[in-house]
This record gives C-alpha cells, sequence and structure tokens, in this order.
C-alpha cells in the first residue's frame, strides 16, 4: 500500500497526495476538486522550499542548537489541518487523536525521504 492509500484509510483524513520536485502535483485522492488538489501541492511545494531555508540557515546561524534538517511541516485551521513531509500532503478534519497518528505515519513512511530535491 502507498502512503496516499494508507492516508486515506486513517480516520480524518479527507484528502491526500504527492506533488513533484517541479511543483506540479503527482497523485491525489479525496475530497477537493481537481484544481484546489493542483493549487494546494503548489503551496506545499513552495512552503516546503522556504520552511527547509529557514530551518537550514537557523542551522547554519546557532550550530550549538543540534538543529537537523527539516522533514515536514503543518498548518491548523479551525476544522482542519493540513499536514506536509517530504512531498507528500494531506488535509484532515481536527478529531482528537489525528494530527499525532498522521505525523507519526508521515515520520515513519518518509524517514528515507531525499530532502534535497524538495
Amino acid at each position: 500500500m502507498n502512503i496516499v492509500d494508507e492516508l486515506l484509510t486513517t480516520p480524518g483524513v479527507i484528502a491526500a497526495g504527492t506533488y513533484s520536485y517541479k511543483a506540479e502535483m503527482s497523485s491525489f485522492e479525496g475530497a477537493l476538486s481537481a484544481e484546489h488538489a493542483r493549487m494546494l501541492a503548489v503551496m506545499c511545494h513552495a512552503s516546503t522550499k522556504n520552511m527547509a531555508m529557514e530551518a537550514q540557515m537557523l542551522a547554519d546561524r546557532s550550530p550549538r542548537l543540534g538543529l537537523k534538517q527539516a522533514r515536514g511541516w503543518a498548518l491548523r485551521g479551525r476544522n482542519y489541518t493540513l499536514c506536509v513531509m517530504a512531498d507528500v500532503f494531506c488535509m484532515l478534519k481536527n478529531e482528537p487523536g489525528s494530527f499525532n497518528k498522521i505525523m507519526a505515519l508521515l515520520r515513519q513512511q518518509l524517514a528515507d525521504a531525499d530532502m534535497e530535491l524538495v
């Protein structure tokens, strides 16, 4: 089972997909229109690149903090949360326990993802 399929079987997840390192949506399934999913993939790509750059700048300026390469991020709204790790994104309803379960799954499945191309 691929990561998108696995995410979609997790309670609370309404949509999941992957994007290419050229900011194009690679795959997507769920309760968003194709256009919204495409815009989400572009936004996830841009935000991931920005987050990785900022994390690297902080690590370079403060080496004693022991920061490692950034792996992912999340954006929480009133009703939904967007979780992104490497080139995978998912939208989930804000239900008790769902965020921790999703982030644990993403960390486990994408532990070896190459972040250099993000």
